[in-house]
């Protein structure tokens, strides 16, 4: 079994996901919003790698996946997500996990097989392959769109490792 944390940053809600991978099956744990408060922006990143900090204590994942920075028409908007992003990244590191990071776009062709999915789509994707009775807020539906994504990366790395013993064993 593994457990995944995915993580949808931003610098005024932080969006969270775990989900559990056995084989080809995908089981939700849970998901939220580390909601942030109205100060400034060193008081908000200091509650984003804390409350990762806790989660990562609390649910004991193995590895954690991170939505990459998006291209911002605003630069101090796209600067700020960053430092949000180097918060979670941060605390993930310093409790000894593997972190991926996954551009929007590949985690949107990953769950919904399109890379210029629309947020309801990425919600309602999310809602089936993992079962939900109702959709999960955006932000936390799109950190469990990033787990997702990690957990079809991990498992197509493992099917290549283990096609690539089969195929060393065969020309022995």
């Amino acid at each position: 079994m593994t457990r995944i944390l995915g993580i949808d940053p931003g610098s005024r809600r932080t969006g969270f996901g775990f989900i559990e991978v056995v084989g080809s099956k995908l089981s939700y744990v849970t998901s939220g919003i580390i909601r942030l408060p109205e100060q400034s922006l060193p008081e908000r990143l200091k509650v984003i790698a804390n409350s990762v900090r806790e989660l990562v204590v609390e649910h004991q994942p193995s590895s954690m996946a991170v939505e990459e920075v998006f291209f911002a028409r605003d630069p101090r908007a796209a600067l700020r997500l960053g430092q949000a992003r180097g918060a979670a990244i941060v605390a993930g590191v310093q409790a000894d996990l593997p972190v991926a990071e996954y551009s929007a776009r590949t985690v949107k062709q990953a769950v919904v097989g399109s890379g210029a999915a629309t947020k309801e789509q990425v919600q309602h994707m999310v809602t089936r392959l993992l079962a939900l009775p109702a959709p999960p807020a955006e932000d936390a539906a799109d950190a469990l769109a990033v787990a997702i994504c990690h957990a079809h990366s991990l498992t197509t790395h493992a099917n290549l490792r283990q096609t690539s013993r089969y195929a060393r064993g065969r020309r022995k």
